[in-house]
Order: structure tokens, then C-alpha cells, then sequence
């Protein structure tokens, strides 16, 4: 999984942040790493020098193998909680997608067990 961090102009990158916030995403994302290339993250102080509620802004691109990008945002008085809110909501997203997946290959699968069981009584 590549991550991929971006951030605002009133936001340092420093190495220190970057190497921290790809640890926290490494490790929060690994129970659906498997179902993800990568992953873009857009941090940003909205107020900027200005102390605001609410201000920090976090933004999640991620990509999975054979579908469309999901983006989720939070907004926290923090980067970190921001950070933490945008992951949550993140795996709540892949983890529906991951069980609508296994739900309609499970429905796939019990409609052609259904075909072939009254194709055999017909015999």
C-alpha cells in the first residue's frame, strides 16, 4: 500500500509528521490493506493562524484494486484527530464494500447451487 501525504500551506510537512502519520495509517489500515493500492492524504489548517474549532481539516483518497477512489474527510480541532476521525471513517467504507462484495458472491453462489440442485431433480 502506498501512502502518499500532501499538506497545506499553514501546515509543516516536516519528515517527523510524514513518518508519523504513515505509521498511524499503516497500522490502522491493516486489518483492509489487501483491498488497497493506495492512499492520498491531504492535511490543512482551514483557519490558518487563526485558532478555530473544528479547523484542521484531514482528507482520505483511497484506492482499491478495481473500483472508483473513496474520499472521506473529517475536520477536528487537531491534525491527529482529524487524522483518526477520516481513518474511521475510512475503514467503515472499505469494510461495507468488502461485505456487500462477499454477500452478492455469496448470493451468486446459493442461485447457482438453487440451478444446478433442480437441474439434477429433473433428471
Amino acid at each position: 500500500m502506498n501512502i502518499q501525504i500532501n499538506t497545506g500551506r499553514n501546515i509543516t510537512g516536516s519528515k517527523e509528521l510524514i513518518t508519523n502519520f504513515s505509521s498511524i495509517i499503516e497500522s490502522s489500515l491493516s486489518r483492509v490493506s489487501d483491498h488497497i493500492t493506495s492512499v492520498e492524504v491531504h492535511m490543512k489548517d482551514e483557519d490558518g493562524a487563526k485558532k478555530g474549532k473544528n479547523d484542521k481539516r484531514c482528507m482520505l483518497e483511497a484506492r482499491l484494486e478495481g473500483r472508483q477512489p473513496i474520499v472521506v474527510t473529517d475536520y477536528s480541532d487537531t491534525l491527529n484527530q482529524a487524522l483518526d476521525g477520516a481513518i474511521d471513517k475510512l475503514i467503515n467504507m472499505i469494510e461495507s464494500i468488502i461485505g456487500r462484495q462477499r454477500d452478492q458472491r455469496n448470493h451468486k453462489s446459493d442461485e447457482q447451487s438453487t440451478i444446478e440442485s433442480k437441474l439434477t431433480e429433473e433428471k
